[in-house]
């Protein structure tokens, strides 16, 4: 990575280490190798002064300048355990090039410390967005327009601000990573076990010199080195970016089912020198270390992952021909509300049809969106008619983004506890399945899910 940009420096080598190896671990749930190295990044940090400048400098054995790291300001409370959302980013930075470039991946990872969950979604390249002070444009410009127009913070700065404004995520950090690293990365761990579904054929792969590198996979358990690893994760044979996600997010798996094989220890100084220019990120080192805490108790079970797919969008030719990709945002919200909220015990409250309750509610003024979540139609009509009957505020009514959820699930956004306390008890829906996300966008107060499991009052 290019060094030149004031403000998005990379961390020590030894951090880069923990997160290349350990993000795979991150999302997984399985942060336990990075506790291997908690004393090298303590040695570093505990030798390292403040400067007057908001540039933390920590010497890195075998270098004769210290790595700088970027001081920058605090956007999650890690006393409080708040959830933690990381965008990576992957671009194809090919020999001979200096930028700016286009992300060919972009995964956003989460986890949240209290509820010991984790999760990633992957996000198609080709989507077509709103990027915050340009025009709109597919997603993976956002770093692109960063760099060359000199957005405050960068092409990971614009990113995180693209993918905030359109998925109404919160992202607090980035991790930039360059493709050639990680070939590097993969063959010093002694490459990778993927079971490939079928087999892969891409007469027209592209190799280096723009020009092309067909590919053939066989189906089956195969063991990839580098350079075949990073090209079944980046290859567009099939279903184009919906079977490439899938694909990414394999290989991060077989990242960290490597790394807790290996004892990676003696393998630290080459790796160290691998990654001094493969990944750029705002993490500290002390937050690396936090995260690992925290994701080391994150069981596999509890690991979501998904993708904004073909149900989710809908093809599109933009007046210049480009052929791009139109988010369907009431099929892409539950989805994001499934991975990026957290679950909260709720005390249920006895529901009484009185004229008291129902002011109390309209005093809340909650506004609240029902999607079926179910093939049964009438069973969201039964439910709309019974809410409005009960005084509820329905701003929207609309179909789910799939028809298959086993559950009713109830998601707070803005706090109103009666209301949310009225209807988890009306709908009688587990504490486990009431989400609270104040910090995602929301046009409604509350949303609710219909699930397989509901089963109206009136039908007792």
């Amino acid at each position: 990575m290019s060094r030149a940009h004031s403000g998005r420096r990379g961390l020590p080598l030894g951090v880069q280490f923990i997160l290349s190896i350990c993000f795979g671990l991150f999302v997984a749930g399985g942060f336990y190798a990075a506790y291997m190295f908690y004393l090298t990044v303590k040695e570093l940090s505990a030798h390292t002064r403040l400067p007057t400048i908001p540039v933390l400098y920590l010497p890195v054995p075998g270098q004769q300048k210290p790595v700088p790291v970027i001081v920058r300001e605090e956007t999650v409370d890690w006393e409080k355990k708040e959830r933690v959302n990381v965008l990576m980013l992957g671009i194809d930075r090919r020999p001979g090039e200096t930028g700016p470039w286009r992300t060919d991946t972009m995964i956003l990872g989460t986890i949240d410390p209290n509820s010991e969950t984790a999760g990633m979604l992957s996000i198609p390249r080709d989507l077509w967005v709103s990027i915050p002070g340009f025009e709109e444009n597919r997603v993976n410009m956002a770093n692109f327009l960063g760099e060359s127009k000199q957005y405050p913070g960068g092409g990971p700065a614009l990113a995180k601000k693209t993918v905030e404004y359109n998925l109404g995520v919160p992202v607090n950090y980035y991790v930039r990573v360059d493709f050639g690293g990680f070939e590097k990365l993969v063959d010093t761990i002694g490459g990778l076990d993927i079971d490939v579904e079928k087999d892969i054929i891409d007469d027209t792969y592209p190799d280096e010199a723009y020009g092309y590198d067909p590919l053939y996979i066989p189906a089956g358990r195969q063991h990839m080195d580098g350079k075949l690893a990073l090209k079944f994760a980046r290859t567009r044979h099939g279903a184009s970016d919906f079977e490439r996600a899938k694909r990414q997010q394999q290989v991060l798996l077989a990242i960290r089912d490597k790394a807790l094989q290996l004892n990676l220890l003696p393998k630290l100084p080459e790796l160290m020198v691998i990654l001094a220019d493969t990944i750029e990120t705002d993490l500290q080192p002390s937050d690396i270390l936090t995260l690992a805490q925290a994701a080391s108790k994150v069981g596999r079970d509890k690991v979501k992952s998904s993708f904004v797919d073909e149900s989710m969008t809908l093809r599109h030719v933009t007046p210049t021909g480009a052929d791009v990709l139109l988010p369907v945002r009431e099929k892409i919200r539950p989805m994001i509300d499934s991975i990026f909220t957290s679950s909260v015990a709720m005390v249920p409250v006895k529901v009484t049809v009185q004229v008291q309750e129902v002011n109390q509610l309209a005093q809340d003024g909650a506004k609240i969106s029902v999607m079926n979540g179910t093939q049964n139609m009438d069973l969201a009509e039964q439910t709309i008619a019974y809410l409005k009957k009960q005084g509820y505020q329905l701003a929207e009514t609309s179909q789910a983004d799939r028809t298959d959820y086993p559950k009713t699930i109830i998601i707070d956004y803005t706090g109103k506890i009666y209301t949310l306390g009225q209807l988890t008890a009306a709908l009688n829906v587990p504490s486990d399945e009431i989400r609270h996300s104040p910090n995602l966008q929301s046009g409604v107060d509350i949303r609710v899910i219909l699930g397989a499991d509901l089963k109206l009052p009136e039908e007792e």
